[in-house]
């Protein structure tokens, strides 16, 4: 895999790294980076930071020079696997790619407009704490291959009788009322196949699921709001 988006210098790709680390925080999880994923490349960049800071404020000794090495081609390697495994147009946009410091390709494609049609579900339940969405277009709907690139699932979950505020502002931001509308949903994640199975904790069983898709293009445009559906977790 080529590495030449990576910056040159030592101090330039810190500097990536760090930024990577704030975008991860407010997107990472609806790009698929989990938490566990996220704090282990945090760790890995403050160990190349301390490691830098510690070599410029002493003397430069070998075995300092290599706990510089270590610490740079560790966090490196983390990045180009995070970069291989998770960072596409989409679900990035042109604007999160650039957020991240890379650069876009001049042949990135600027003439599809953005979907103009719009999606829902039907649910299955292959087992137990599993929900299977099976994605279809609305009857009517207006059908563009070269815009409908793909799926963009917003979810949600509903405890009986609501979430408390701190479970509304916990690691799974659950809902504290039935949501109206997509913008209501917390997670998001983009898919091309029209099946997608959503694997849920044991302890959801028996909340309420809420959905709402929109057609995402290849630029990371999206489409209006599909209507609202949910289920109830098995």
């Amino acid at each position: 895999m080529s590495t030449d988006w990576l910056p040159s210098t030592r101090a330039g790709q810190l500097e990536m790294a760090k930024t990577w680390v704030r975008v991860f925080s407010e997107k990472g999880e609806g790009w698929g980076i989990i938490e566990t994923m996220q704090i282990d490349f945090n760790n890995l960049v403050t160990i190349a930071q301390s490691a830098l800071e510690a070599a410029i404020a002493s003397e430069r000794t070998h075995s300092m020079n290599q706990r510089v090495r270590t610490a740079f081609d560790n966090m490196t390697k983390a990045m180009r696997d995070i970069k291989r495994r998770y960072l596409f147009i989409p679900p990035l946009t042109e604007e999160d790619w650039v957020s991240l410091g890379l650069k876009l390709h001049d042949n990135t494609m600027t003439n599809v407009h953005a979907p103009m049609g719009q999606a829902e579900a039907d649910i299955t339940y292959p087992g137990p704490h599993l929900l299977m969405l099976h994605i279809k277009l609305l009857a009517g709907t207006i059908h563009d291959a070269r815009a409908d690139y793909g799926y963009r699932i917003y979810y949600g979950v509903l405890p009986p009788g609501g979430a408390s505020p701190e479970e509304a502002a916990g690691p799974k931001r659950y809902l504290q009322k039935a949501p109206v509308s997509g913008e209501e949903l917390p997670h998001s994640k983009f898919k091309r196949r029209k099946k997608e199975t959503f694997e849920f904790p044991a302890e959801d069983s028996g909340k309420t699921a809420y959905f709402c898709i929109r057609l995402e293009n290849s630029k990371g445009e999206v489409g209006p709001w599909g209507p609202m559906f949910s289920a109830v977790i098995p």
